[in-house]
């Protein structure tokens, strides 16, 4: 499993703290910025994180805000992406059974960093259901391909 992470200002420090958890799992990621706590967009790391997840060149995509919002909305405008803010494990296990999430927003300001390294755990390890669900995103998948047409 290959992994995208970005964070703007207000998400730096938990973003360091996913680093730290996928380096001791082992699991290779790219930062894509940012790194201080300078004023940026996130729409724009959103969207490299968004793109690089959609291309298929990373499985899943990490990303960290204040809240997590801000970041879900913007990734989700990228076709292919299927991003969730759960602030908990039971929000992160079912985004993933369920909904096929592939991009996980995370709001520093809203969850510490303990609660923070379960929900990415439990993203990262858990699988989709398919059966009924497949069905669903099969419906979320049209819709992206409705809003490329000319």
């Amino acid at each position: 499993m290959r992994i995208a992470l970005g964070a703007d200002h207000a998400g730096v420090a938990l973003k360091r703290e996913v680093a730290r958890l996928l380096d001791e799992r082992g699991i290779p990621y790219t930062d894509f910025g940012t790194s201080s706590t300078e004023s940026v967009d996130y729409p724009d790391f959103a969207a490299v994180v968004g793109r690089e997840v959609a291309s298929g060149t990373y499985d899943r995509g990490i990303l960290v805000c204040g809240t997590g919002t801000g970041m879900a909305i913007a990734a989700n405008k990228i076709p292919g992406v299927r991003a969730a803010a759960p602030a908990d494990q039971t929000t992160a296990r079912l985004s993933r059974e369920h909904n096929d999430a592939n991009v996980l927003a995370l709001g520093e300001r809203l969850i510490g960093p303990e609660v923070a390294r379960d929900i990415v755990t439990t993203f990262l390890t858990t699988p989709f259901s398919g059966g009924r669900h497949q069905r669903r995103v099969d419906k979320m998948n049209a819709l992206d391909r409705a809003a490329e047409l000319p």
